[in-house]
């Protein structure tokens, strides 16, 4: 069985392709990220991912399915119970999240929390609702500024986030209160997935936007994953974008910060061009927070465009020992009501150089497959009590 040198994971954060069975459940129907944005806009121009064959996997109004796709592709299915970020990445690499995180979407964070945070960071909190990051900004950065209190807000996901400006709060004080709400948000009946730190510039309403020095405090995983496994046993695992964050550095033998998903596909570029053996996994953030959150499928659709452009710069770096998987972490259909992630399948696109074959193979229920396909490729064994089944052998 052929067995490569190293592996690219990129997700693109929140290309869902279709409603799972069990999304009624998640308040999700008829949702399709892909389809509808391509729905959405008169030309969708992603002529890499079209040779690969994401149109032959999920039909697409504007691309059409090649007579010979370049890679291999499936439909995977989600086994935990969630559609957030934290839940697909770790499940991809074993775990199975059969409780899901908690949310304060509806009610905001409990008074006993907010008095506590108060307390421990000297800030007085405004906000603690759930909100968009940009709303929020417009209705209460002004006040921030002016006072020093801080904005507390949450979403639809399983996140407390905070903002701060970068010349009047400052980052390191920003850093600082979200270490104080990580350590506070570690109790049961506070735990959420991740502290967000949203640091913004700008002095009066209309000019405020968030930078790029946002950082994610997450929960550790709850067992040991594929990462870990390839790490215990020497080989490199390569971080882009906000992995790092998600695992809580676990697993992580190199992390590199990404400013956006067209930088995250560049830094992914320059990684090809080194020597290592192992994983390099990549996370694209923009199409979730950019577009998927804020429901627009015209921008989706060109941040689309813009990654197929790297995509094709990447093909032309991969080696024949190299192989390359595209894949999504959960759906968030900008054509669908609220500002919500949404339950789908993801697909699956592997690619190498070497391959012989191509096509579609069949569905598969977990997400779990690729962290398995991984560890089978560098012949380490997955850690206890994690899923999935490898399909190395069917990628030749």
């Amino acid at each position: 069985m052929k067995k490569y040198n190293r592996i690219f994971t990129i997700v693109v954060d929140s290309l869902g392709i279709g409603a799972m069975e069990d999304s009624k459940k998640f308040g999700d129907v008829g949702v399709d990220t892909l389809g509808h944005i391509s729905e959405s806009v008169e030309k969708f121009n992603i002529p890499n991912l079209q040779k690969l064959g994401i149109a032959n996997l999920h039909p697409m109004k504007n691309v059409a399915k090649v007579e010979k796709p370049l890679g291999y592709f499936m439909e995977l299915n989600e086994t935990s119970v969630g559609k957030d970020t934290m839940t697909g990445h770790w499940e991809m690499m074993g775990l199975n999240i059969d409780k899901p995180f908690q949310t304060f979407t509806d009610t905001g964070f409990p008074k006993e929390l907010i008095e506590e945070l108060e307390k421990r960071t000297g800030h007085k909190v405004i906000g603690n609702k759930s909100a968009s990051g940009t709303e929020i900004l417009d209705e209460l950065a002004e006040e921030e500024i002016r006072t020093g209190n801080m904005i507390v807000y949450t979403s639809a996901d399983s996140v407390l986030q905070i903002c701060g400006n970068e010349e009047t709060f400052g980052l390191d004080e920003l850093y600082r209160c979200c270490e104080i709400a990580r350590e506070l948000t570690l109790r049961d009946e506070w735990k959420v997935g991740r502290i967000i730190a949203r640091p913004y510039v700008g002095k009066k309403k209309g000019e405020f936007k968030r930078t790029s020095n946002r950082h994610d405090y997450a929960l550790k995983p709850y067992g040991e994953t594929a990462l870990n496994a390839l790490k215990d046993n020497g080989f490199d695992v390569i971080s882009v974008g906000k992995i790092n964050d998600i695992f809580d550095t676990e697993g992580i033998t190199e992390a590199h910060k990404s400013k956006s998903s067209v930088h995250g596909m560049e830094q992914t570029i320059e990684i090809a061009k080194k020597d290592f053996k192992g994983l390099c996994y990549v996370n694209l953030v923009d199409f979730d927070a950019l577009w998927g959150h804020r429901r627009n499928p015209i921008g989706y659709a060109e941040e689309l465009e813009k990654f197929d452009k790297n995509l094709g710069v990447l093909l032309n770096e991969l080696k024949d020992d190299d192989l390359l998987i595209i894949t999504a972490d959960h759906g968030n259909d900008p054509t669908y009501s609220g500002t919500d992630h949404t339950r789908e399948r993801v697909p699956f696109i592997a690619y190498s150089p070497s391959m012989k074959g191509s096509g579609l193979l069949d569905r598969m229920d977990t997400f779990a497959v690729i962290g398995a396909t991984i560890a089978d490729n560098f012949e380490v064994e997955m850690p206890k009590n994690t899923i999935g089944t490898s399909i190395l052998e069917k990628l030749i």
